[in-house]
Formats: C-alpha cells, sequence, structure tokens
C-alpha cells in the first residue's frame, strides 16, 4: 500500500480531486476537519473548539484514518497527520521529538502533492468559511510545514478535475519515489 497525501488550502478542489481518485477504484482518507465540524454543528455548538483542541482532535482523527485504510494498493489522502502536526505546533508547540516520533511512526510516500491557491473556483460552504486570503496563509504555512518535516512538494496545475487527476495518476504511476517533475516553490 501507498500513502499518498493532497495537501493545500481550503477550497482548491482537493474533495474533488480525490472523489475522481476513488470513481477510478483508489482508496481515499477523507479530511479531519471537516468531520468534527459537522458534529459539532450537528450537536448545536460552535463549528470549531478552541485552536489547541482543535488541532488534537484532528490529529487523533487522521492517526485513526492512517490505522484503518481504505483498502491496498494507492490510497489518497485528503491532508494528512503531517497537516494535524502543523496545526498543533501552531496552536500550542511541538516539541522536536514529538514531531520526530510522529513522522517516523506515520509515513507517507516522500513526495506529497500540493493545490494552489484558485480563486476562481474558491467557495465558502458550512464548513469551509474561510476567506480566499486565509486559503493563501494556509498555503504557505502548509508548504513550508511539509518541507520543514522532510517532503518533497509537487504542485497540481490548474485545470479540470479530469486534468489534475490524470496528472496524479501519471505522476505516482512512474515509480516509488515518484518521476522528476518540477515541485512547488
Amino acid at each position: 500500500m501507498r500513502r499518498i497525501v493532497l495537501t493545500g488550502a481550503p477550497g482548491v478542489g482537493k474533495t474533488r480531486l480525490l472523489a475522481a481518485l476513488h470513481a477510478r477504484g483508489h482508496g481515499v482518507v477523507d479530511h479531519s476537519a471537516r468531520a468534527i465540524i459537522q458534529e459539532r454543528r450537528a450537536r448545536g455548538l460552535s463549528p470549531r473548539p478552541p485552536a489547541p483542541e482543535f488541532a488534537r482532535q484532528i490529529l487523533l482523527l487522521d492517526i485513526s484514518g492512517y490505522a484503518r485504510p481504505p483498502g491496498p494498493g494507492l490510497v489518497f489522502f485528503d491532508r494528512s497527520i503531517v497537516d494535524a502536526l502543523g496545526m498543533v505546533d501552531e496552536a500550542s508547540g511541538l516539541d522536536a521529538r514529538a514531531l520526530a516520533d510522529h513522522l517516523a511512526r506515520y509515513p507517507y510516500d516522500r513526495c506529497v502533492f500540493v493545490l494552489p491557491p484558485w480563486e476562481a473556483i474558491y467557495a465558502t460552504d458550512t464548513e469551509r468559511d474561510q476567506s480566499f486570503a486565509d486559503a493563501q496563509r494556509v498555503h504557505e504555512a502548509v508548504t513550508r510545514w511539509y518541507r520543514r518535516c522532510g517532503y518533497d512538494l509537487i504542485e497540481v496545475p490548474i485545470g479540470t478535475v479530469e486534468e489534475r487527476c490524470a496528472f496524479v495518476l501519471r505522476t505516482v504511476g512512474g515509480a516509488a519515489g515518484f518521476p522528476s517533475v518540477p515541485s512547488a516553490e
């Protein structure tokens, strides 16, 4: 099994791309934050708890999703434990030893797909209430964090869902370390 991460800011097309990958028979693990927000709203609570608690809840759900992947072969993750660790670090700090331990315990493919901010498709919804400017800031933070954690980023070009899906599958189809593709800067 290969655990492949798709990351990026909110509203960049990850969910649609993951649905297309799933429709082609690949396993998909959904983003934990949406599930938490939906559950909290259903209980009549605010969408998000305080940032440190929210980050820890996402981390716990991401670890659970990692431990129970939906099958063998290619499994695509809508964000990952690495994203959650970045949130924990930003919200309350994360010591180097805990970070190293989590990264060693929960490895993903070294190359991570990042979807860049794309204002033309950006929209808010009941779980996504950030502005496009917020999304751009998240993108910058996420890409810095993944590089800090030792991952190589491959930017998914802007295009139709089908074009993006073909790009991802063509790229992962090359080899375990992915072919030489221009990485995101």
